[in-house]
């Protein structure tokens, strides 16, 4: 099984970037130990501050892997293309954020992607990711 996760904007900073928004831990050891507990499949990781390489990385992936999780940050509220991107593959993909997009400032409570993702999972730390996986795995199996 092949499962990408994909990060937008400012994603690279976590662990350093508000902490009381977004928590303590990196992503890269987050990875690492998503790697460890489900050594049965095959991840990769991207992560950009520019709309296109996002584009680009969906683009690529969606028609090859099983599944995409993808946190499009700050760009959710924003960014008809990534939306378009999504629909125009076959793979499913989970948007995931971090923090409760629903629960933040009125511009937050916009995304340009929901409607195009199989589900969205906000709120819950990164153990969102985790619970995408999760849904990715029930669907294989």
């Amino acid at each position: 099984m092949k499962i990408a996760i994909i990060n937008g904007p400012n994603l690279n900073l976590l662990g350093t970037r508000e902490v009381d928004i977004y928590g303590g831990e990196n992503f890269d050891t987050f990875f690492a130990n998503l790697q460890k507990k489900y050594p049965a499949i095959d991840f990769t990781f991207f992560q950009s501050n520019i709309e296109g390489e996002l584009i680009d990385e969906i683009q690529k992936l969606g028609f090859s892997v099983d599944g995409i999780v993808f946190n499009p940050g700050g760009y959710t509220h924003t960014s008809v293309a990534l939306g378009d991107a999504i629909a125009a593959i076959i793979t499913p993909v989970i948007e995931v954020h971090i923090s409760n997009i629903f629960g933040r400032e009125e511009f937050r409570k916009i995304s340009h992607i929901s409607a195009k993702a199989k589900g969205i999972i906000s709120g819950l730390g990164l153990n969102g990711y985790e619970l995408a996986i999760g849904y990715f795995i029930a669907k294989h199996t």
